[in-house]
């Protein structure tokens, strides 16, 4: 069983910056790869960040060059650095980890962007 627990969201203005964290129960090692979703009420969850094993990273267009993903194998940790933040960047943020067998889910965090 892998548990999933993410940590850091919050209130913040436009403009601001947050990190989002997702510890694992489990190494890092384990996954294929980790990543980091979004979803809003009445909308598909959306991926925002992703990156592999091996360190190559990923991200949509929309949050390219404001979101940056990393990860620190040696804390089981995953993290989400957001910047220049927008009011559509309003969200519940996931952590997720891919292996061969499967996704993992964590219970997510609110993230609100407003004045």
């Amino acid at each position: 069983q892998v548990q999933l627990v993410e940590s850091g969201g919050g209130l913040v203005q436009p403009g601001g910056s947050l990190r989002l964290s997702c510890a694992a129960s489990r190494s890092l090692v384990d996954f294929d790869a980790m990543a980091w979703y979004r979803q809003v009420p009445g909308k598909e969850r959306e991926l925002v960040a992703h990156i592999t094993d091996y360190g190559y990273t990923n991200y949509p267009d929309s949050v390219q060059g404001r979101f940056t993903i990393s990860r620190d194998n040696a804390k089981n940790t995953v993290y989400l650095q957001m910047n220049s933040l927008k009011p559509e960047d309003t969200a519940v943020y996931y952590c997720n980890a891919e292996t061969r067998f499967g996704h993992y889910w964590g219970q997510g965090t609110q993230v609100t962007v407003s004045s």
